[in-house]
C-alpha cells in the first residue's frame, strides 16, 4: 500500500507488471475528500484508466475536466497532460505548499524522467533547475529514491 497522507489519498497495489503476461499494473486509489494530486503531469508510455468505486472523482486531463461518479470510468492515454506522489509525502519531504520540496523534486524528476514528465515551468528550465540543484540536494542528504519507497514495487529496472 501507498500513502500520501499530506494530499489525503492512499493506493493499493492490486496487480504488478510481472504478475501478469501484459505487463500491466493495477491498483486501487482512496482519495479522501478534498485530496489533491501533486502538479500537472503526463507519461511518456503508460496508460491510466480510473474507475470510481464510490463517491466521485475530478479528472482534469488534455485541459478538459470531468466528474466520474461512482462505476464511471475515465481514462488517460500515455503523453496526455493531467493532474501524484505518495511516498514522499510520507517522508516529509513536502512543504507548507503541499509540493515536493524543490531540492528532493530534482532528484526524483530526473530518476523517473522515463515515466514521468511535468508540465511546469518548460522542460529546458527543469533540465537546467534540476541539473543545478541536483548536487546541492544530495549534499543536503535528498536521494533519488528510497528504499522504503523504492522504484521496483512496480517498475524493476532490468
Amino acid at each position: 500500500m501507498w500513502e500520501n497522507p499530506v494530499l489525503g489519498e492512499h493506493a493499493t497495489i492490486l496487480e504488478r507488471p510481472w504478475d501478469n503476461p501484459d505487463g500491466r499494473a493495477r491498483a486501487e486509489l482512496t482519495a479522501h475528500v478534498g485530496a489533491r494530486v501533486v502538479g500537472e503531469h503526463r507519461h511518456p508510455a503508460q496508460f491510466e484508466r480510473f474507475t470510481v468505486l464510490e463517491g466521485e472523482l475530478t479528472l482534469n486531463r488534455a485541459g478538459f475536466t470531468s466528474v466520474l461518479r461512482e462505476g464511471e470510468s475515465g481514462e488517460v492515454p500515455p503523453g496526455v497532460w493531467h493532474e501524484t506522489l505518495f511516498g514522499l509525502a510520507r517522508l516529509g519531504c513536502f512543504t507548507s505548499r503541499m509540493e515536493p520540496h524543490p531540492l528532493q523534486l530534482a532528484l526524483f524528476a530526473g530518476e523517473f524522467s522515463d515515466v514521468i514528465e511535468f508540465r511546469s515551468p518548460p522542460p529546458a528550465v527543469q533540465r537546467a533547475m534540476f541539473r543545478a540543484l541536483g548536487p546541492i540536494a544530495r549534499r543536503r542528504g535528498y536521494r533519488p529514491t528510497y528504499p522504503q519507497l523504492s522504484r521496483t514495487t512496480l517498475a524493476p529496472r532490468p
